[in-house]
C-alpha cells in the first residue's frame, strides 16, 4: 500500500481549557482515501470520532466532511462540525459566503458561522439541524431507558426522540444534580444512543447539566456532545422548558468542563464552542 503524507490536526472542542473538551482527529487532505482506510485510522486513533476533510460535490458547499467513530461512519455529529471547521479555516480555507461556512455531510448542508462576543472573543456555531424524528418513544423504550439510567417512573420527566443524523433519545431529569448522579445500567441500554439532561438552580453559570451515553459506538460515555445538544434544545424551545439562550455543561462526570453555548435567533438555533488546536503535523495514510 502507497503511503501519502497528509496535514493532519487534533483540536479540543467546547472547551477555552485545553484538555478540558472532546478531542477530534482530522484529516485535512483527505481525497483519495478509501472508505477502509478511513474506518481503519478511525479505529487506531479510538477518539469518539475522526474526521476526513474533502473537496465538495455540492456546489454550494465549502468543504465535504465525513465522520468515523471506531465503530462506524456518522450522517452527521456537532464536536466534529465545530472542530473541522475550525482546521479547514486554519489551514487557509476561504469560505465561499462572508461570515459563513456550510459543510456537506451525510445529512445535507450544516451552517456554520463565527459568534464574536463583547469581549472580541470569537467562536464557532452551527445551526442545529432539523428534527428527522421527535416526540415521546413507545412504552417499551421507554421501560428500558428507565431501566438503563436506574431511575423510577416518577424521576424522569420526558422520555422523547431527538434524533437529527445520529437517533439520539433524550431523557430529561429532576436536576442537574440527578443527572450527575446517574450510574447506568449499561448491559440495559444495548442498541440505546441516549441522552440526559436536568437543570441547574436559578442563578448558576450554566443552566443544564448533560451526560450522553453511546455503548452502541464503542465508549460507554461521551465527553462532549454537539449533536445532542442541538436536538435537545430544539425540543425543549419548542415545549418552553428553557430560554432563548443558554449555556449547558457536560463532562463532568468524566473529569472534562465541555460548555455549550446555545443561541436562538429568529428560525435558527445555533450550537456554539470553543475550539483548541492541540497538535498540527502530517500523517502518513
Amino acid at each position: 500500500m502507497s503511503l501519502q503524507s497528509r496535514r493532519f490536526a487534533q483540536v479540543d472542542v467546547f472547551s477555552a481549557v485545553p484538555l478540558m473538551g472532546n478531542p477530534l482527529a482530522v484529516v485535512i487532505d483527505a481525497e483519495g482515501l478509501s472508505d477502509a482506510a478511513m474506518a481503519s485510522f478511525a479505529r487506531w486513533t479510538n477518539l469518539s470520532e475522526t474526521t476526513f476533510l474533502l473537496p465538495p460535490t455540492d456546489p454550494d458547499a465549502d468543504y465535504r466532511l465525513r465522520i468515523f467513530t471506531p465503530g462506524g461512519e456518522l450522517p452527521f455529529a456537532g464536536h466534529p462540525t465545530l472542530g473541522s471547521a475550525h482546521s479547514w479555516l486554519a489551514a487557509g480555507g476561504t469560505p465561499k459566503r462572508k461570515g459563513e461556512l456550510r459543510q456537506q455531510c451525510g445529512i445535507g448542508l450544516v451552517r456554520i458561522k463565527r459568534v464574536v462576543e463583547r469581549s472580541g472573543k470569537q467562536r464557532l456555531a452551527f445551526a442545529a439541524p432539523p428534527l428527522r424524528r421527535g416526540g415521546p418513544v413507545s412504552p417499551d423504550l421507554h421501560a428500558q431507558v428507565l431501566k438503563a439510567l436506574r431511575q423510577p417512573t416518577e424521576e424522569v420527566l420526558d422520555v422523547v426522540w431527538v434524533d437529527n443524523g445520529p437517533p439520539w433519545i433524550a431523557a430529561r431529569l429532576q436536576s442537574a444534580e440527578a443527572v450527575l448522579a446517574l450510574k447506568p445500567d449499561f448491559m440495559a441500554m444495548a442498541g440505546l444512543e441516549l441522552g440526559v439532561i436536568g437543570a441547574y438552580p436559578a442563578g448558576a453559570k450554566q443552566q443544564f447539566e448533560v451526560r450522553v451515553f453511546v455503548p452502541t459506538m464503542g465508549f460507554p460515555e461521551d465527553p462532549v456532545t454537539g449533536s445532542f445538544n442541538a436536538g435537545v434544545a430544539l425540543w425543549m424551545m419548542e415545549r418552553g422548558l428553557c430560554a432563548d439562550s443558554y449555556v449547558a455543561a457536560q463532562g463532568k462526570a468524566l473529569g472534562r468542563a465541555g460548555r455549550i453555548q446555545v443561541q436562538r435567533e429568529g428560525a435558527d438555533v445555533w450550537i456554539g464552542g470553543d475550539v483548541t488546536t492541540l497538535i498540527e503535523g502530517e500523517v502518513r495514510l
